[in-house]
């Protein structure tokens, strides 16, 4: 225990003298959190919106109106050309084509229906159901008003009463969902490229020929590099649920001394990882290129944007060996649901098992020679 003392004081001495890795370390991560959790966001507000206008008459321009109205659209053209309106859509001005024909408020009043048409911009597919989704609700509601205004007679009310309540998240608010996760990144960014680069830099600078040497025994080298960027990591997740509470008002209902042990075995998994690399890299560039890689495919897949249920099968069964797909959930889980260690001990012992791998592989492939 000693030696691994020794070499823990090491690290942190390095760490102390290089000052710019100081704020990568402490800077970055809350700079990174306070971004990341307002631009990662799949909502879709001030849709701009073309209105092609051929009828002008008061029911036309109470559904524009209704448009208007919404918080979702920003009206960015007004005009009878429909030529003008593609082009629009074309130049990227406008994401959505509102297009009223003429005789629209005749056909509705004559034959109780008439026709609009909504021209969708779908190169981002997503996005574009999504908005035609809100025009359709709007159209919709739209309708039911002009039935009421027309048969004020009929009892439009629905025979079953719906009431929504939601769980966990009650305002649909998009950041209470995404920080969680965020807060799983940035710890994981941490961890992987500080280790990643960890003994690497000691080949660079030459000390390591020094260190193998000496009668350090590999598992006591490893532990010494391994227990600082344990406990920054550590920090960084303690800094991030400051911030996440204080800044975003994101609820914690479970227990964060539950959060913490888990986060322990994640990061001796993650750092695992990133001293694996380190053992394997020749210098810190081929170092940070490996661990770039690795985490490109862990964070696409992990959950973290998109549910890992809506993957192709392959995908899930390749994201068994993912260890921040175990890690999300258990955030999530236990912040906003209160979920105890029964509920996550699947991801509990995974991780465990993942830790246990990792570090096994780096102290095996760290050739000590002399």
């Amino acid at each position: 225990m000693r030696t691994i003392f020794f070499i823990i004081q090491k690290e942190f001495r390095q760490l102390k003298r290089n000052r710019s890795m100081l704020p990568v370390i402490f800077v970055m991560p809350v700079i990174q959190l306070l971004v990341l959790s307002f631009a990662a966001t799949f909502e879709i507000k001030n849709t701009n919106l073309y209105v092609v206008d051929n009828d002008h008459s008061k029911m036309s321009r109470e559904l524009v109106a209704k448009f208007r109205g919404s918080s979702f659209y920003t009206i960015t053209g007004y005009s009878e050309d429909y030529k003008s309106a593609l082009t629009a859509l074309e130049k990227r001005t406008a994401s959505q084509i509102l297009s009223i024909p003429s005789n629209f408020e005749r056909d509705l009043q004559k034959d109780d229906k008439a026709k609009v048409q909504v021209i969708s911009d779908a190169i981002n597919g997503a996005a574009a159901a999504l908005t035609s989704a809100y025009a359709f609700s709007i159209i919709h509601d739209y309708n039911i008003n002009l039935l009421v205004e027309t048969f004020p007679s009929l009892n439009m009310k629905d025979p079953i009463d719906i009431r929504y309540s939601f769980w966990y998240n009650p305002k649909l608010d998009y950041t209470t969902y995404m920080v969680p996760g965020i807060l799983v990144l940035l710890v994981t960014l941490i961890g992987m490229f500080l280790s990643g680069m960890n003994v690497v830099r000691e080949k660079e600078i030459g000390t390591i020929e020094q260190i193998n040497v000496t009668p350090i025994k590999k598992y006591q080298f490893i532990a010494g590099k391994l227990i600082p960027y344990w406990l920054i990591a550590l920090f960084e997740l303690a800094l991030g649920l400051t911030i996440a509470r204080l800044v975003f008002n994101i609820p914690m209902i479970g227990s964060i001394g539950l959060i913490f042990g888990v986060a322990s075995i994640y990061l001796l998994a993650i750092l695992g990882i990133g001293l694996l690399i380190s053992t394997m890299a020749d210098t810190q560039q081929q170092s940070m290129f490996l661990s770039w890689f690795f985490m490109v495919i862990f964070i696409l897949m992990s959950g973290l944007f998109t549910p890992n249920d809506n993957m192709p099968v392959w995908a899930q069964t390749l994201n068994i060996i993912n260890p921040i797909a175990y890690f999300i959930p258990v955030m999530r889980n236990v912040l906003l649901k209160g979920s105890g260690f029964a509920d996550i001990s699947h991801q509990f012992w995974s991780l465990v098992l993942f830790g246990f791998i990792s570090i096994s592989l780096a102290v095996w492939r760290y050739r000590k020679t002399s």
